[in-house]
């Protein structure tokens, strides 16, 4: 735990400074920043070669990092997420708080709740949400270790987490998108 605890502080140190790190999540390995740093955010979109008009997600740490995003948080929402076994990305309506180059041109913003314990705590330390995007070159394959990252990636990034680097990953997040009006459509299973 103590070497967690050094990275949590490594990683937030670049992160405050307005840094992009590479990191692991509960499903791949991300690339993050400060969700309401948009020169940061725009630092990511860059090194991916992704189009701006393509939104990342975000990750948060619980309800009340929720309800500073959200004004409004679907009943549904709620539910989803205490039924869900796997990783679940929600896309939710009109976000606030965040960068305006994150949110995408219908006025939503794709969020999960982490339970992985460096995400946790690194979003417990920085009290705001941490962008999470794979860390592949946009188009490229979604690498499923460490070690099949983009050498691109790994030096395009600030720093670099050292933690579960042998861990193969899981498949990405579910996606839902719920509207206030209460419709729910899934994404990607």
């Amino acid at each position: 735990m103590e070497n967690s605890n050094q990275e949590i502080q490594n990683a937030y140190d670049i992160i405050k400074e307005g840094g992009i790190i590479l990191y692991p999540t509960d499903t791949v390995w991300g690339i993050g920043c400060d969700a309401t740093n948009p020169e940061a955010v725009a630092k990511i979109y860059k090194l991916k070669k992704r189009a701006e008009t393509q939104s990342m997600i975000v990750l948060m740490n619980g309800e009340r990092m929720m309800y500073n995003v959200f004004k409004d948080i679907p009943e549904v929402a709620w539910q989803i997420m205490d039924l869900s076994e796997n990783p679940t990305t929600l896309v939710l309506d009109k976000p606030r708080n965040v960068a305006a180059n994150l949110i995408a041109a219908d006025q939503t913003l794709g969020i999960r709740i982490v339970k992985e314990p460096f995400c946790f705590k690194l979003l417990e330390k920085m009290k705001k949400p941490l962008v999470s995007t794979s860390a592949n070159i946009s188009g490229q394959p979604t690498p499923k270790s460490f070690k099949e990252i983009s050498p691109e990636i790994i030096k395009g990034v600030d720093y670099v987490v050292n933690l579960h680097r042998d861990k193969i990953a899981g498949k990405p997040s579910t996606i839902i998108k719920l509207t206030s009006d209460s419709q729910v459509k899934v994404i990607r299973k």
